[in-house]
């Protein structure tokens, strides 16, 4: 007898269409800063974070400041023009996108930037430092500055007393456009040098500047009258 033949093949399985597994993209946290002039009104807040600057500097020993003195000094009546004299450009954050804001000075637009962090801040003194034009902004650090004269060059320069920015905002770009707004106004006004002193042990303060393309000078040093040492000058016979 003849074999029975073959039935047909099986039917292939179907083939199993391959799946891609969409890449997650971390949830980013935006974050709205803005640099704008200082006003009086911002004295409290001034006063809070010179005293944190010279706790992390460990100068708290000479830290005489008062609000009433600060007042007086960086807002005198009538207060000088902006960058004519002692300039405080104060940074401010907000989790919402800042309204208009008013141009103050004809030399000066409020600088705004948007940064967009992987973790939200935790920021344990918000309420502190909330900002007097109310909301959820925050006052985050400040920059002091003010004119001085490179005879060399012939040219104005700035000179930057205190550059600061609180705990909870460092290391995220927020030091690095309070200085280039002071660099940025030095360079629209035709100045020729801005300058400004580091404690030698900061060494994040130095390798920051130095990516900045900021040239430390070794070779100098800052040499200070003050205090009593001063105060003598007045009864001496010139």
């Amino acid at each position: 007898m003849a074999a029975a033949a073959e039935g047909p093949p099986p039917p292939s399985p179907a083939a199993i269409p391959e799946t891609t597994v969409p890449e997650i993209t971390p949830p980013r946290h935006p974050l709205f800063a803005r640099i704008r002039l200082a006003t009086i009104f911002d004295v409290p807040h001034l006063h809070k974070l010179i005293h944190q600057m010279a706790t992390f500097e460990r100068l708290t020993h000479l830290f005489t400041a008062t609000e009433v003195s600060l007042a007086a000094t960086l807002f005198p009546n009538p207060p000088p023009r902006p960058f004519t004299s002692f300039t405080v450009f104060i940074l401010e954050v907000s989790p919402s996108p800042f309204p208009p804001t008013p141009q103050t000075d004809p030399n000066f637009s409020p600088i705004l930037k948007t940064f967009h962090l992987d973790l939200p801040i935790e920021d344990t003194e918000k309420e502190v430092f909330r900002s007097g034009i109310g909301g959820d902004v925050v006052v985050a650090g400040f920059v002091l500055f003010f004119p001085n004269y490179p005879s060399f060059l012939a040219k104005p320069g700035f000179y930057i007393e205190d550059l600061f920015v609180r705990e909870p905002y460092r290391k995220k770009g927020f030091g690095r456009m309070l200085f280039t707004a002071v660099g940025a106004q030095a360079a629209k006004m035709g100045y020729g040098r801005v300058e400004w002193v580091v404690l030698d042990w900061n060494v994040n303060a130095i390798q920051f500047y130095e990516q900045m393309g900021a040239e430390i000078l070794p070779d100098w040093r800052v040499c200070r009258l003050t205090g009593e040492a001063l105060e003598s000058f007045a009864h001496l016979n010139i």
